[in-house]
């Protein structure tokens, strides 16, 4: 029988107890990954996907509700629902092939250094764009121009996954807002 409670777990969560995020973690990240590898299908993905699913376990434990279920179900639901977002965005992707890649960095006959020259064209999006820091502007049009992964694109900054992904999901919340 497991006697972790993770109604209080994540009550202390909502609270801003960090080591009661590291002790969900600890308890049954294993098996989350498990759930996220069996609907992503690739250990890197999966990876992402629990750990974008703490991210949210952290920032949404406020609204899990003992009334409408257990705590673990919650945590579960959490991470298989990333692992099925992960999925359908994966299955909106579209891919460039290299030619494609090649035309589009370069303007008038020279190398486009950043990102953001190569969209400079582009109006209200521009403008919002240009707010953006040079870090979660390079991201986002790494991730919605070029296609690339997470991964890829901290591979292409030369910056850590973790920063990336933050740097993908404030930009486009700063871009929502801008937007407008």
């Amino acid at each position: 029988m497991n006697s972790f409670d993770y109604d209080a777990a994540l009550s202390a969560c909502a609270r801003g107890d960090q080591q009661a995020l590291k002790s969900i973690y600890l308890q049954d990240s294993r098996h989350l990954l498990g759930v996220a590898l069996r609907i992503v299908r690739q250990r890197h993905l999966a990876e992402d996907v629990v750990h974008d699913a703490f991210v949210n376990i952290w920032n949404k434990a406020a609204s899990f509700d003992a009334k409408r279920g257990t705590g673990r179900g919650w945590i579960y639901s959490v991470v298989r629902h990333q692992a099925l977002n992960m999925v359908r965005d994966r299955d909106r992707e579209t891919y460039a092939d290299e030619e494609s890649i090649e035309t589009l960095q370069y303007e008038n006959g020279e190398l486009v250094a950043d990102q953001f020259e190569l969209n400079s064209s582009l109006g209200q999006l521009h403008d919002c764009l240009s707010h953006l820091d040079s870090a979660k502007r390079n991201s986002i049009l790494c991730a919605y121009v070029d296609g690339c992964s997470h991964s890829e694109i901290a591979q292409r900054l030369n910056a850590p996954l973790g920063s990336v992904k933050a740097w993908v999901k404030r930009g486009l919340a700063a871009l929502r807002e801008c937007m407008g």
